[in-house]
């Protein structure tokens, strides 16, 4: 039994030996948080915030499709004015902030935001560029 138990043990280090070190591709990322703007009570028609919405989805699908915006999505009910996120795939905040204010609901002040730094591996959907599906 104590020979199993080394054999083991040794396999499950060789393995983990083998493995990447998770920091080595450590990539820079734009975490960009969207809050109730000034204008979302005003703009109460259905109709133009409708089309506010189905601007702001595709948009959302074109930065996607560039490579640029590598996760989206609203928050719950929270105690903040935090309306959703998106995590965006670009060099500057400067970038980051021109590609947030393509957003018609931006434009609109439906939303407002805040941009910070944020780092992550960079596998999965944070891999850089476009993510072919099929």
């Amino acid at each position: 039994m104590l020979v199993l138990f080394s054999i083991n043990h040794i396999v499950s280090a060789q393995k983990d030996s083998a493995r990447k070190n998770p920091g080595e591709n450590i990539k820079q990322f734009w975490l960009v948080i969207l809050k109730t703007g000034p204008k979302d009570k005003e703009i109460k028609d259905s109709t133009e915030r409708s089309h506010l919405f189905v601007g702001h989805f595709g948009n959302m699908q074109k930065l996607f499709e560039e490579g640029v915006l590598k996760v989206a999505g609203p928050f719950g009910k929270n105690d903040f004015t935090w309306r959703g996120l998106f995590i965006l795939d670009c060099k500057t905040k400067d970038e980051a902030e021109e590609y947030v204010k393509t957003d018609p609901t931006v434009k609109a002040g439906v939303f407002i935001y805040d941009i910070v730094p944020w780092w992550a591996d960079a596998i999965g959907s944070f891999a850089p560029g476009k993510q072919v599906f099929d």
